[in-house]
């Protein structure tokens, strides 16, 4: 195992990482994703595969999600069953590898009515540790007032939501990409819009039990935080929202260091976000193995956080927010 010196114990937290379940990999062929958001192929993934890299990396508990494009491809039970059926093979993972595996509902999204039943599913019987929703559901944002029915029952429970993005879905699609896989520009741009749509439509303050994940270090909101607060100050927006209601709401959201936070994204993300709310993730395995040990050793490396934050991110952020993961798990060994 090649974990730094003065990892933390009992090991790390990924809370960004993914699996392709069988069923899932042959609903997306068929759905015509072989190459999903323009990327050249679906990678490989397995159980051993997983927990092999998990081992190098030092991750004892991995929070398994699936990608974008999410499970809906057009039709409302066809979503409603891949659904339960990816959630029911993340809980069998999280079963059967007591300690090394959780996961991430993923719901039948546009369905709006099949995804509250999933997720009351999901979160109380298959014991997932939260929910992961696109960037967009085929159009549908996360400030959409139609999805104010998952979100009263998600903040009832207090759930955390892991947002991941998904390419834009509109005609110009294509256009916007430029031949360029989404993950390389899209991704960054959506993450952006959806959360501040998030912020700005009023939902994190009339849901403050919701606990989100932003992914890939808050994308662009680092940058453009400061223009949107001065714009909200100018306009008067429906919601109500104020440019200091959005500053503040920035900094009460988690945030994933999946991809590459260095040199420039993490110290501009330190200026919105609560270091306390900083969380390791990997993006395996559509991030390849090399790059992911890559980006952990230059995170571990890196002086702008202070050794204890450093360790914070790495794990005992993610269990302060995750409070299961650090019930009797034993020590990794070196």
């Amino acid at each position: 195992m090649t974990v730094p010196p003065d990892s933390p114990e009992p090991g790390f937290v990924d809370v960004h990482a993914h699996f392709i379940p069988a069923e899932y990999r042959r609903a997306l062929i068929a759905a015509g994703h072989s190459h999903p958001d323009g990327m050249p192929a679906l990678p490989g993934w397995s159980r051993e595969g997983a927990l092999a890299l998990m081992d190098r990396l030092g991750v004892r508990t991995a929070l398994l999600s699936i990608s974008s494009p999410g499970v809906h491809f057009g039709d409302d039970a066809a979503a409603r069953a891949l659904a339960r059926g990816v959630n029911e093979s993340g809980a069998r993972l999280a079963e059967e590898n007591p300690g090394r595996f959780g996961f991430f509902a993923s719901l039948p999204l546009p369905d709006v009515a099949g995804a509250v039943a999933e997720s009351v599913y999901a979160l109380d019987v298959l014991k997932a540790d939260g929910v992961v929703l696109e960037t967009n559901q085929r159009g549908l944002y996360l400030g959409d007032a139609r999805l104010e029915r998952l979100y009263a029952e998600l903040d009832r429970r207090g759930a955390v939501v892991f947002i991941h993005p998904t390419s834009p879905h509109c005609a110009c699609g294509a256009d916007l990409a430029r031949g360029y896989p989404a993950p390389m520009l899209e991704f960054m741009f959506e993450t952006t819009r959806a959360v501040a749509d998030m912020i700005l439509s009023g939902v994190a303050h009339r849901h403050p039990k919701i606990r989100w994940i932003v992914p890939h270090g808050g994308a662009a909101l680092s940058i453009f935080a400061e223009r949107i607060v001065g714009l909200v100050g100018m306009l008067k927006l429906g919601s109500g929202v104020t440019g200091e209601e959005f500053r503040s709401s920035l900094r009460e959201l988690y945030y994933d260091l999946a991809g590459a936070p260095l040199p420039a994204q993490l110290p501009a993300l330190l200026q919105i976000a609560d270091a306390g709310r900083l969380l390791y993730g990997s993006d395996a395995p559509f991030t390849p193995a090399p790059a992911v040990l890559a980006a952990r050793d230059a995170l571990f490396r890196d002086g702008l956080l202070s050794q204890a934050q450093r360790l914070a991110v790495f794990g005992g952020n993610a269990r302060a927010l995750f409070p299961r993961l650090s019930a009797g798990f034993a020590p990794l060994a070196s």
